[in-house]
């Protein structure tokens, strides 16, 4: 939804107030909902292998996926620490598009997220 619609506006219309907006109400949901992405994903990936060293072991299909949803776990994790300490404090017209070049990627991970649990049902990628 952020960028699909909210973002496209606010950079047509150079107003980072209207994002700021969006951001305040969002954090209190995002924030712990990111928090409880990362602790069930870690409690999924030693659930599926138990043995935290193999979770990167790209020899088996089942943690190959593994290590790929850690990674798309990492990177998201890092976009929102980045935003939330660095771009979203310093907000303005001019820096509109670093946290473009955040929201954009982290709405494709959440695409690719969604592909590779699927594929955990459908064996896509094994």
């Amino acid at each position: 939804m952020l960028a699909l619609t909210i973002l496209p506006r606010v950079v047509r219309e150079r107003a980072p107030a209207e994002l700021l907006r969006f951001e305040s109400a969002y954090e209190r949901i995002g924030i712990p909902a990111l928090a409880i992405q990362v602790a069930t994903g870690l409690l999924l990936a030693h659930r599926m292998v138990p043995d935290p060293r193999r979770w990167l072991a790209f020899d088996d299909p089942v943690a190959r996926l593994i290590g790929v949803k850690l990674l798309l776990l990492a990177i998201t994790a890092a976009f929102a620490v980045d935003a939330r300490l660095r771009v979203i404090p310093n907000l303005t017209v001019e820096t509109l598009g670093s946290l473009a070049w955040h929201i954009v990627p982290v709405t494709v991970i959440s695409v690719l997220f969604v592909v590779i649990g699927v594929s955990f049902r459908t064996g896509w990628f094994f």
